[in-house]
């Protein structure tokens, strides 16, 4: 069992971190939202109802 990568609204997040949207099956979508939050704060609304929220992936 692993950690989760994908996560909806109201979840906690589980680390420090930027996160952003992507659709549901991990596809990326235009201007997604990025939001930062620390470590057991709740993910906000997402766009629309198909997208989730992922980690950032770092350069």
């Amino acid at each position: 069992m692993g950690q989760r990568h994908q996560f909806t609204k109201n979840d906690s997040a589980p680390n420090n971190g930027v996160y952003v949207e992507i659709g549901e099956t991990g596809s990326m979508v235009t201007n997604p939202k990025q939001v930062r939050l620390r470590a057991g704060q709740r993910f906000p609304e997402n766009t629309n109802h198909n997208r989730v929220w992922t980690y950032k992936r770092k350069p």
